[in-house]
């Protein structure tokens, strides 16, 4: 479904947003299955933690089926067309990638999806497990898409001004339902919040972009989901 007015400018303003969608229970089950099947078959690539634990599995449109039909859900497309108009492309080289978040990991530390303003990329969480506070949900900083670039992907409160500013204390958790979906501003901080239970908190996470006008060349890394290569350069006659 389109999104409102009022959600669009909340996540223009905010640089995030919970979708008004939600997936079917069954497909919620289904991604599930998948996600456990590969990690029992230790079907590489698969990122382990201190403990060999594997706590997520990257590549993830690259394997069975389900995950790309779970990325190019006409819903979640609908949804997307309010942000990112209607020429999409799903990248395949940022996100991409199903995680655990295991009890006793650590909290990640606050980062963005993008280093600065050089791609729009909208991050979207589809949360194959209910998310709350307490086994490790999404935490943002609402409104710090719009503050100037960073160094690194990760560890930004390396950044001096970051540190001494107190954005980082202004963090807010964002609890989300089995089957829901998050859409971030890739230059938005967030992190994903400490699990301290017995359980754990699974979802896939992918990466949106507007298909680039001045783009000449197809490129294998980004997949046209909804619809045409919109080329609009001046290099070209008529």
């Amino acid at each position: 479904m389109a999104l409102t007015h009022e959600e669009v400018r909340h996540f223009r303003h905010s640089g995030y947003l919970a979708l008004p969608i939600r997936a079917p229970a069954q497909t919620v089950t289904d991604l599930k299955t998948a996600i456990h099947s590969d990690i029992a078959a230790e079907i590489e690539p698969v990122v382990r933690d201190g403990k060999g634990r594997a706590v997520r599995l990257s590549k993830i449109l690259e394997r069975a089926p389900i995950f790309y039909q779970a990325a190019t859900w006409a819903p979640l497309l609908d949804a997307l067309e309010s942000l990112l108009g209607p020429h999409i492309e799903l990248v395949k080289n940022r996100h991409n990638h199903a995680t655990l978040n295991l009890a006793a990991a650590r909290s990640s530390g606050f980062h963005r999806d993008l280093v600065q303003w050089s791609r729009g990329l909208v991050s979207v969480i589809f949360y194959l497990e209910q998310t709350t506070f307490e086994n490790g949900c999404t935490h943002v900083v609402p409104g710090t898409h719009l503050l100037p670039g960073v160094d690194h992907l990760h560890h930004i409160d390396r950044n001096d001004w970051i540190e001494q500013s107190g954005l980082l204390q202004q963090a807010l958790p964002v609890p989300m339902a089995a089957g829901s979906f998050l859409a971030i501003d890739g230059l938005v901080y967030h992190r994903v919040g400490e699990n301290t239970t017995p359980g754990t908190r699974m979802s896939l996470t992918f990466g949106y972009h507007s298909a680039d006008e001045l783009a000449a060349t197809r490129d294998d890394r980004r997949l046209l989901v909804r619809g045409a290569p919109p080329y609009m350069g001046n290099d070209r006659d008529g």
